[in-house]
């Protein structure tokens, strides 16, 4: 068995995103806890109604992606990383970002898991396109 952390998935994607794949693929022998994130899609933004939005990325998506699960990989404590953002039109209740961690304790994979959503959240070059039941748009985390 190995002893080497691994980092399954780093994806961006236009496809449905799957957690319990995410958190299968960081199964390991060695871990007593796996940790996941999903966010999803909802119907408010700062008091205004979202009726749909759409993620769009840069090129490089993937590859910072990629890069910021391997930082996370590279802690000791983690065994297994795997993330996914998906981009192009979501509806609401519709999975955008699943994340997941295994490590041998409970406290050292939700510590990982929050660095890594927040890394991504942060450093990922994906802009969401929100519409609002006025009609209205906005860009957010645009540069």
């Amino acid at each position: 068995m190995s002893t080497e952390t691994r980092v399954v998935f780093g994806a961006v994607t236009d496809q449905p995103l799957d957690l319990a794949a995410h958190e299968a693929a960081v199964a390991d022998r060695r871990a007593g806890a796996v940790v996941s994130f999903q966010g999803v899609v909802r119907d408010h933004d700062h008091g205004r109604t979202v009726t749909r939005l759409e993620y769009e990325g840069h090129p490089t998506a993937e590859t910072v992606l990629r890069e910021v699960a391997a930082e996370i990989a590279a802690d000791p404590a983690v065994h297994a990383v795997a993330v996914s953002h998906r981009v192009g039109p979501l509806e609401i209740g519709d999975v955008a970002l699943v994340a997941a961690v295994s490590t041998a304790h409970r406290a050292a994979a939700f510590a990982a898991c929050a660095r890594l959503v927040d890394e991504v959240k942060a450093r990922l070059p994906i802009w969401k396109r929100q519409v609002f039941d006025d009609g209205t748009e906005e860009w957010v985390n645009c540069p």
